[in-house]
C-alpha cells in the first residue's frame, strides 16, 4: 500500500494519494527514507559563500583580538577602535565567529582560580586529642560596638579549656590563650590538633608558628562551610539560647563575669545530649565509667522494683560516644584507612 501511495504521489502529489488509499503521510516518508540509499541521508557539505574572508584574513582577525592592545577588549570595542583609526578587517560579527571557531568566545582575561580545598576529616577517641575554636560577637552597649569572645573546647568532651574576652579579634590574643590552656591541660608534643576556620587570627603566622612549637597540628575548615566547625557553632548557640543571657553587654568586665558564671555551668552542670547526658567536666578527666555505673545501678533498682513499667525491657543508661567526628568519612573510605 504504501509503495503503491509513493507511485500515485507522483501523479497527484503525496497529501491526496494518502488521502485516497487511507495511508498515514508518516508512514509514506518512512518507507522513502528507507528506500534511499545511505549516502543520500548524509547533510550535505555546506558550501563556502563567495564574500567569506579568506584563511589568511581571518588569521589576521585573530591575531589583532589577542594582541596585547586588544585582548582586554570585546569585538565591538576592538570594531570601534579601528573604525575610528581608518581600519576595517570585518564585522563585529565575524570577529565573534572566528574567536567561536577558536573557542575563544568567553572571557578571555585570566581569571582568577580559587585552591580546591580538602574537607577536613578529624577524629577524636579521648580527650585532648582534638579541640576546636573560635571566636564570635557580642553585642557592646551601643550599636555596632561589639566585645569579642574567645572560646577553646575540646572535641571529645566538650569541655571549655579556655576563653577570654577582647575588644578586637587578635592573633596575639588567640596565641596567648591557646598557649597557656595547653599548659593548663598539660599537653604533650604531638598528641593535640586544633581545627578553626580560616578568619584572620586563624590564619596568622604569628599563630601558626606558635603550633609549631607547641608540636601542635592545625587544622582548618573549607572557606564558607560552616559545617566543618560545628562542635563550637553549637556551643555559641547554647550560650547565645539560656535564659540569662543579656541583649547587650555594657563594658568586658560585664561580659567576664557572666561568662564564668555560664562556663561553669556549661563544663560542671550542662547534661550534653552528645555525651550521654553527662556533663563535659566528668568526660573530660575520666568519670565517665563510674557515673555510668552509678545510672545502671539505679536502674536496674528501678526495673526490679516496677518491671511492668519498663514495656521495652530492661533498662540501659545511656552510653558515651567512643569516637567523635568532624566530618566522618563515608563508610567505605574509613575502611579502607584502617585496613592494610
Amino acid at each position: 500500500m504504501r509503495q503503491t501511495a509513493l507511485k500515485l504521489a507522483i501523479d497527484i502529489g503525496v497529501g491526496r494519494a494518502c488521502q485516497v488509499l487511507g495511508v498515514p503521510r508518516s508512514s509514506v516518508y518512512r518507507h522513502r527514507g528507507a528506500q534511499q540509499k545511505p549516502e543520500q541521508n548524509l547533510p550535505k557539505e555546506r558550501p563556502i559563500p563567495s564574500r567569506a574572508l579568506e584563511q589568511q584574513e581571518r588569521t589576521q582577525v585573530l591575531d589583532v583580538l589577542n594582541s596585547d592592545r586588544f585582548a582586554d577588549a570585546a569585538p565591538r570595542q576592538v570594531y570601534a577602535q579601528l573604525l575610528d583609526e581608518g581600519t576595517y578587517l570585518c564585522s563585529w560579527r565575524s570577529m565573534y565567529r572566528i574567536l567561536d571557531a577558536h573557542e575563544q568566545v568567553r572571557e578571555r582575561r585570566d581569571q582568577l582560580t580559587h585552591p580546591t580545598y580538602k574537607k577536613p576529616e578529624l577524629l577524636a577517641q579521648s580527650p585532648n586529642e582534638l579541640w576546636s575554636w573560635d571566636i564570635t560577637k557580642l553585642r557592646g552597649p551601643q550599636k555596632w560596638t561589639y566585645f569579642y569572645l574567645y572560646v577553646l573546647m575540646d572535641i571529645f568532651s566538650r569541655f571549655v579549656v579556655g576563653w577570654m574576652v577582647a575588644r578586637q579579634e587578635s592573633a596575639v590574643l588567640a596565641k596567648e590563650l591557646i598557649q597557656q590552656s595547653c599548659q593548663n591541660q598539660e599537653i604533650d608534643p604531638d598528641t593535640l590538633t586544633i581545627h578553626s576556620d580560616r578568619g584572620g587570627p586563624m590564619t596568622a603566622r604569628s599563630l601558626a608558628l606558635l603550633l609549631s612549637d607547641l608540636g601542635v597540628t592545625k587544622s582548618h575548615s573549607r572557606p564558607h562551610v560552616p559545617d566543618d566547625n560545628p562542635y563550637s557553632e553549637a556551643q555559641f548557640k547554647t550560650m547565645k539560647y539560656r535564659p540569662d543571657y543579656p541583649d547587650r553587654f555594657g563594658c568586658p568586665e560585664d561580659v567576664r563575669g557572666w561568662g564564668r558564671s555560664f562556663f561553669s555551668w556549661y563544663n560542671f552542670e550542662h547534661h550534653h545530649t552528645g555525651l550521654g547526658l553527662m556533663t563535659p567536666a566528668t568526660v573530660h578527666y575520666g568519670q565517665a565509667p563510674q557515673v555510668q555505673a552509678q545510672r545502671q545501678r539505679v536502674l536496674e533498682a528501678a526495673f526490679v522494683a516496677h518491671p511492668e513499667r519498663f514495656v521495652r525491657g530492661r533498662p540501659t543508661a545511656p552510653t558515651l560516644p567512643e569516637a567523635v567526628w568532624i566530618n566522618k568519612p563515608k563508610t567505605e573510605n574509613l575502611a579502607r584507612e584502617i585496613l592494610p
